[in-house]
């Protein structure tokens, strides 16, 4: 959805130009909002560091804000408070052309009477690159990107992924120090998407100064690719760390059920800590310190740490479930077995399913202790704080 029209730009004294591309990106308590009172806020005191050669993904469900911090970076939306630094330059006042950006749209944006070479020097004529430099970067640009063979074809004789690889070889020719991406490859087939996304770790591997600023509310993308991902939800930022500490170690309930498929399960901390009981169940958890005895909490399991039967094959520790099923979908490497556990879902992908239970049929399902996450109830959500 387009942003609104951004208010007009408070007066400023423009940052300096920097000797070379900046790299590295902070937010400092950024807000935009819209309406005639700023009533509307679509994001809420942004605070959020991009370091240099980081890539960051900004990860939530439509209307969470994501594009719009994009967009603030950008240069295309004002804030209403705060500020954007690039590097160590200030740019919140200035325009896109002065911030030393490259930015590569879901669109793609292509300009279809000019030619694939042509689309590439467009930002570099744009900033009066010396003409004689111009041949050099944009065939090192589309080298890059894999798209030197196509350099004298139009877009139309292009494929969706190979549009884009050219809109990303006219974002890398003017060799920004930050490269913003807005959802990139949602235009795309599951196995072009694929192939981007090798493609663009590659690219972030070829230019470790770059920060890359990743907008998607695809959790494989962000997963992939992030060194980091930023949660928004409703302007907020609700969470930020590693893809694997936002996975495997989750800390609210909203991170847990977006990034990835949990079981989210009520449960009570039992009296003496040592674990939690669920549906008249004892089940054995690790309980953090800050969590008390009688204590409500959930208790999240990932599903593919969800297996078939009442105990691992190998033995073990384990804690057990007893369910109906209700659903069973095949996705080709792995089922998903959906099972009502007294009034609860249950989602479970075991491994090697070769016989796959009947719809109604009472089965048993078992999770290692140390697979599941507790998370206290009424742990804020209303952000990770700085990040």
């Amino acid at each position: 959805m387009p942003a609104p029209a951004a208010p007009a730009a408070p007066a400023r004294n423009p940052a300096p130009a920097a000797p070379g591309p900046a790299s590295g990106i902070r937010f400092d308590g950024v807000s935009v909002s819209y309406g005639r009172h700023g009533e509307h806020t679509v994001l809420d005191a942004l605070d959020l560091t991009v370091a240099p050669g980081e890539v960051l993904a900004l990860l939530g469900p439509s209307g969470s804000g994501k594009t719009t911090a994009l967009r603030t970076v950008a240069g295309f939306v004002q804030p209403s408070a705060g500020r954007v630094l690039i590097g160590d330059r200030d740019v919140t006042g200035l325009p896109p052309h002065r911030r030393g950006i490259g930015m590569v749209v879901q669109q793609y944006a292509l300009f279809p009477h000019m030619k694939v070479a042509d689309n590439v020097a467009f930002g570099l004529r744009a900033r009066k690159t010396p003409r004689a430099e111009i041949p050099g970067r944009v065939a090192e640009a589309l080298e890059m990107t894999g798209m030197a063979a196509y350099a004298g074809r139009h877009p139309r004789e292009l494929s969706g992924g190979q549009q884009q690889r050219v809109a990303l070889a006219r974002a890398l020719a003017i060799r920004p120090g930050v490269l913003l991406l807005d959802e990139p490859l949602s235009a795309l087939d599951a196995q072009l998407r694929s192939g981007m996304l090798a493609e663009l770790a590659r690219l972030h591997r070829e230019l470790p100064g770059v920060s890359i600023l990743y907008v998607t509310h695809d959790q494989i993308e962000a997963l992939t690719l992030a060194d980091r991902i930023a949660v928004l939800d409703r302007a907020r930022l609700r969470d930020c760390g590693t893809p694997q500490d936002l996975y495997r170690r989750p800390r609210t309930e909203f991170t847990a059920s977006f990034v990835g498929t949990a079981n989210l399960l009520p449960v009570t901390v039992r009296a003496d800590r040592d674990g939690v009981d669920f549906a008249g169940r004892r089940l054995a958890v690790p309980v953090g310190d800050g969590t008390a005895g009688g204590a409500a909490a959930t208790l999240c399991v990932r599903p593919h740490l969800v297996g078939l039967g009442a105990r691992p094959p190998g033995g073990g520790p384990a804690n057990t479930l007893r369910g109906t099923v209700t659903e069973v979908q095949w996705r080709g490497s792995t089922h998903r077995l959906y099972v009502a556990v007294d009034g609860h879902r249950v989602l479970a992908d075991p491994r090697e399913l070769r016989t796959t239970p009947a719809l109604g049929e009472e089965i048993a399902l078992h999770f290692a202790p140390e697979d599941a996450v507790l998370i206290p109830a009424g742990l804020t959500e209303d952000g990770a704080g700085h990040a």
